[in-house]
């Protein structure tokens, strides 16, 4: 009789992982987490990105703004030599420099000649821009008069021979001046103006452009942009003057 062979069969092991399915959605809900991520870190760049421009613009705008009221403050109100000029397109200052305070001896060791224009550039937001220029510290009359002849022909032709003294502050659509003399808001061209000068500075011999208002108001016309648009308003009183002009 036969013997019976019993083969005893090894039991297959059952495989464990995931399907060709579960790979492709998990691979989907990650791209989709991924692109989620993406767009919201770029709109934190961008409104970053924003901020700052808008922040730097405002700040360029406040130093200029500063720089002005710090030019008006430092007039330099002396014999025979004009402390303001403005011919409808540029306004010139003569001012006492910051690096040497003067003295009454040598006064002007320390004077500066500054100008101040709205020059048109198409090619600029609002068409134009705000800009300042100034001289070297003069240390002597004729420098002075070279400074302020040049400072007018840099407001009407400017070349590269002024581009070390200019300094472009803040886009601009335009610029207006209003002085206060006798009383009262004018044009700075007006006759009003001019006569209340001359009368005023008659005793002085200076010439009607010559003698500081007792205030300046600037009016800046912004363009859209990051720190905002429309008029800005600032006035300016000469410290001297007694009783505020309203």
């Amino acid at each position: 009789m036969a013997a019976k062979i019993h083969q005893h069969k090894t039991p297959t092991p059952v495989q464990s992982g995931f399907t060709l399915i579960e790979v492709l959605v998990a691979i989907g809900v990650m791209a989709l987490m991924a692109l989620m991520a993406w767009r919201g870190l770029d709109g934190m760049l961008r409104t970053q990105s924003s901020l700052q421009s808008r922040s730097d613009d405002i700040r360029t705008l406040q130093a200029g703004l500063a720089q002005w009221h710090t030019d008006l403050d430092h007039l330099a109100e002396l014999p025979g030599t004009p402390s303001w000029d403005w011919d409808g397109q540029v306004l010139r200052l003569t001012r006492r420099s910051a690096e040497a305070p003067p003295t009454v001896a040598s006064a002007q060791t320390s004077v500066q000649v500054v100008a101040w224009t709205w020059r048109r550039d198409p090619g600029r937001p609002g068409g134009g821009d705000w800009q300042r220029w100034q001289s070297a510290p003069l240390t002597q009359r004729q420098d002075w008069q070279n400074a302020w002849i040049l400072s007018q022909q840099w407001g009407q032709t400017p070349s590269d021979a002024f581009r070390t003294g200019q300094v472009q502050i803040h886009p601009l659509a335009g610029w207006q001046l209003f002085v206060h003399r006798g009383g009262s808001w004018t044009n700075p061209l007006s006759s009003d103006a001019v006569t209340s000068v001359a009368n005023t500075t008659a005793s002085t011999n200076a010439n009607a452009s010559g003698s500081s208002p007792d205030g300046v108001r600037l009016v800046l016309n912004l363009p859209p942009g990051p720190s905002g648009a429309g008029a800005v308003t600032l006035d300016w009183v000469r410290p001297t003057l007694s009783g505020a002009p309203s």
